[in-house]
């Protein structure tokens, strides 16, 4: 999963690591003549600011603290304010958001007391990171809009840039790249200007994320590279952290297994140290993926509940109560702040007037006691309003978590069974004239198409596990290691023995369990060896029959009536063995490998079943065209037939010609 680097709104810290520790030593010396003044205050807010720039966090705020008892005790608003983004920051680091919010909101009202148009403007900006965080992205532009016009009003280069770098990352959130691209390109452009290192940074990681979900994978590669280059130079631990899972997450989408591995493992480690929730939740997502495409089932499980239990922790119930409630007594005591700066004002003119004006004076008090009166009844409905308001959206956002939560983990579980799956241009490089339709009827499916290159033979299927969705795609998952072990491990080559040894294995792995499991696996399965006399095939199947048109007639291999699990009955699987010659005059004989979900499909204008006679009626007609248009038409013919009614099943069919 790759993620954003977020700007925080604070003075950006560019010098290299070495640098930085050398100006540490210096401040360490500092405190320990310094007086107990504001010169003290502000030593020990810089020092917390160096710290959480290397990933000190825990240090970083035991001088923030430091520096916020000694600023109380000499009423130095500035040295406070600073203190409180300090410990808002490190907060946010490490995935603490109400906690960070709570120091915003502590902070923002004094450098609005003081007119530290800059102080406002960063609590803004960092405010509005962490609603964008909880993907409240309305509440998020409006903080973001309000710090950039502060920072505009002083003409703070650095805090433009790091503004329109935040607005840029809301709208790749919500997949609206090219805005992204514009406000990412033009921060950067500041940012070089300035030389600002830790906003270059920044920004190439984005720009890089950005390329990403565009699926140009060179660009992505060389921006987020660019950004490792930057964090290492000035010694953002955080930042090399994120860039290195970054560059992980695209070496992933490419299957690059090893490489992903090397970049992840960096991160993870690097995570682990300066206690990055957000990193190591998605380097354990990565990892699952992984160790599931290696057949590591049991290291993919592990992995994947660190990976729960770090999202978890980051957005539970919890903090979204605290994050409403830290929002409304915010609010509030803004209002009550306002409201009494008013009433004060009134109070002084009408003591000056007391003497000359006691009959207005009595008037008016009567008039502002039924004006209370009237307030206090208003106030009582409008607060039963607000809570029932309040009520009301906290129970859609519960149900909404929830939702996103249940979508991520499918999501994730896809990702697993993509792994086993073989590219399509691994396919397309071995069966030049092949296709295959596969149409999941959820995000993630019970049927998978398998494939196997051995020294003699070429090995594909089209698999239908017991159900759809996700426990269809356990199962899968399940099926298709057990095939890759009957192949590779015990090196069966015989179709009908391999869906023995097959059986043996999944039954097996279910056996482990202490409930009765039942499902298991229908597959067609053919070995593709060329031979003197054409194209020699081997082809075994449970339950799913072999169609093959040659010269203009349709014909079949029936499969056993068993499947790959647990039957009353089981026997060993049939080998049919066929020579089809290399083309017969009409571009060579088609194969049809498929699943039940396309001739099971509900339909037509009765409603119906496509049935399997119509399907064998459509790929005779259609036999002789390319395997584009063969696939294409197949498509269409389905959609026309299912119509507005809802997909029942998977549908996979794959197509060769020999």
């Amino acid at each position: 999963m790759k993620k954003l680097i977020f700007f925080f709104l604070l003075t950006s810290l560019c010098l290299p690591l070495l640098a930085q520790q050398h100006e540490i030593d210096s401040l360490y010396t500092a405190l320990k003549t310094e007086k107990e003044d504001t010169n003290k205050v502000n030593t020990l807010n810089q020092l917390s600011e160096n710290l959480w720039g290397i990933g000190k966090y825990d240090t970083s705020k035991v001088y923030s603290n430091q520096a916020i008892a000694l600023g109380q005790k000499l009423s130095y608003l500035k040295g406070l304010c600073k203190s409180y983004r300090n410990l808002g920051i490190i907060s946010s680091l490490t995935g603490n958001y109400p906690q960070a919010l709570a120091y915003y909101f502590k902070g923002l009202p004094l450098a609005e007391q003081i007119g530290d148009k800059r102080g406002a403007a960063s609590f803004l900006g960092n405010t509005g990171i962490i609603y964008d965080e909880q993907s409240n992205y309305a509440q998020a532009i409006v903080c973001y809009q309000k710090a950039l016009v502060l920072y505009k009003e002083i003409d703070n280069k650095r805090g433009i840039s790091g503004i329109l770098s935040c607005i840029g990352v809301v709208y790749k959130e919500q997949k609206n790249y090219k805005p992204a691209l514009v406000y990412d390109s033009n921060s950067l452009a500041i940012d070089i200007a300035i030389n600002n290192k830790r906003g270059i940074e920044r920004n190439y990681s984005n720009i890089g994320l950005i390329y990403s979900e565009l699926k140009n994978t060179p660009k992505a590669l060389e921006f987020s590279i660019k950004a490792l280059v930057i964090s290492r130079e000035i010694g953002n631990r955080n930042g090399e952290a994120i860039s290195l899972e970054n560059i992980g997450s695209e070496y992933l989408d490419e299957k690059k297994y090893a490489l992903t591995k090397a970049y992840n493992d960096s991160a993870l480690t690097l995570a682990k140290s300066i206690g990055s929730k957000e990193v190591l939740r998605d380097c354990y997502g990565n990892k699952a993926v992984v160790d599931s495409a290696m057949g590591k089932m049991k290291e993919a499980l592990e992995d994947f509940k660190y990976y729960i239990s770090y999202r978890d922790s980051m957005k539970n119930e919890e903090n979204t109560k605290k994050l409403v409630s830290e929002q409304m007594q915010y609010d509030f005591d803004k209002k009550q702040a306002a409201e009494k700066a008013e009433q004060d004002k009134k109070d002084t003119i009408a003591a000056a007037d007391k003497h000359k004006q006691q009959i207005i004076t009595a008037s008016v008090g009567l008039g502002l006691f039924l004006v209370l009166i009237f307030s206090g009844l208003l106030l009582n409905r409008f607060r039963i309003t607000q809570r029932q308001k309040v009520i009301i959206e906290r129970q859609k956002a519960l149900v909404e978590e929830k939702n996103k939560e249940m979508h991520d983990s499918i999501t994730y579980a896809k990702r697993l069974q993509d792994a086993i799956l073989p590219p399509l241009s691994t396919i397309k490089k071995h069966l030049p004239e092949s296709f295959v339709l596969y149409k999941p009827k959820d995000i993630v499916a019970g049927d998978f198409y398998w494939m196997e290159q051995t020294e003699s033979a070429l090995f594909i299927a089209a698999a239908d596990c017991t159900g759809h969705g996700v426990p269809g795609a356990m199962v899968s998952v399940v099926c298709s290691n057990a095939l890759n072990r009957t192949v590779k491990e015990f090196k069966i080559r015989d179709t009908g023995k391999i869906l023995d040894k097959t059986r043996e294995l999944v039954l097996e792995t279910f056996e482990k369990s202490e409930s009765n499991v039942q499902d298991g696996m229908d597959i067609s399965l053919a070995s593709l060896t060329p031979s003197e006399g054409g194209i020699h095939i081997q082809w075994s199947g449970a339950f799913n029959s072999l169609w093959y048109v040659q010269n203009g007639e349709m014909k079949e291999l029936a499969a056993d009536k068993q499947p790959i699990g647990k039957t009353d009955n089981p026997k060993p699987f049939t080998t049919y063995t066929i020579t089809l010659p290399n083309g017969d005059g009409k571009g060579g004989a088609m194969l049809y490998l498929f699943t039940d979900g396309y001739a099971d499909q509900f339909g037509g204008p009765k409603g119906k079943k496509f049935k399997y006679k119509t399907l064998q009626e459509k790929l005779l007609a259609i036999a002789n065209e390319n395997m584009d248009t063969q696939k294409e038409l197949l498509n269409e013919t389905f959609e026309n037939w299912k119509g507005s009614l809802e997909q029942v099943d998977d549908v996979l069919i794959i197509g060769i010609r020999v």
